[in-house]
């Protein structure tokens, strides 16, 4: 269940906003946990880090939803804000606190409805999945989404990720099948590149973290396409 504040001092808005994520779950199928601030002062107080997304009204009469987002971000870095405004040159001012967007009084419900998809969609990027591998002298769990690499070695494969590198039996085609529902790309026959992870690409090079790829001719228009629709579905 996805956990959602509202955080808006007109009554009639905040009970509108109700409603509309109301009409997404059913609409969608989505369950959502509501609670409802009436002031930006509210939610600030003893500020605990379990939302998931926070609708918040930027002029608000005690405290401005602009001053309650930079509070919130400096205890939680990864909660999702959505503005609700009149007024859009507010709004804009949102980047500074990594706002997702924002939406404009009188909201409409497809407009709401397209930021929580985009909310939602960030969400579930976000979970976690563990990859399971074995190694000398046991198994070893990572977090698929700190992979920056997988690369064909014989019978091995090589998995570079954040946390350093690691080499495991199998072949790539059987992890390409395993991560078959995650992001991955083969940028050449030899690797296998998460394409969170990418930094940039540039005629024939990819940009994995640290890592400098080289882009095969064979493969460069598929893993394009791949990239620009990861990147497409996750647009800021």
């Amino acid at each position: 269940m996805i956990h959602i504040a509202i955080v808006e001092d007109d009554p009639e808005v905040r009970q509108q906003l109700v409603e509309y994520v109301h009409r997404y779950e059913r609409q969608f199928g989505r369950m959502f946990e509501q609670t409802v601030f009436e002031d930006g002062d509210e939610i600030v107080s003893d500020y605990r880090a379990v939302y998931d997304i926070i609708l918040l009204d930027i002029q608000m009469r005690r405290m401005d939803g602009m001053a309650a987002a930079e509070a919130i971000r400096k205890v939680d870095k990864d909660v999702i804000l959505i503005f609700i405004t009149n007024m859009a040159q507010f709004a804009i001012r949102g980047y500074a606190v990594d706002a997702l967007d924002y939406v404009l009084k009188p909201v409409p419900y497809f407009a709401f409805s397209r930021q929580q998809q985009k909310a939602v969609d960030r969400l579930r990027k976000r979970q976690k999945t563990f990859l399971t591998v074995p190694v000398d002298g046991g198994l070893r769990r990572i977090d698929v989404a700190s992979i920056y690499y997988l690369e064909s070695e014989g019978h091995y494969v090589r998995i570079y990720t954040e946390n350093g590198d690691l080499l495991t039996s199998g072949s790539l085609k059987c992890y390409e099948e395993k991560l078959a529902n995650k992001p991955f790309a083969r940028c050449n026959s030899g690797y296998l590149v998460n394409l969170a992870q990418v930094l940039g690409v540039q005629q024939n090079t990819v940009q994995v973290g640290p890592h400098e790829l080289q882009v095969s001719r064979p493969k460069k228009k598929v893993f394009l396409e791949a990239l620009t629709d990861y990147i497409g579905g996750d647009v800021k």
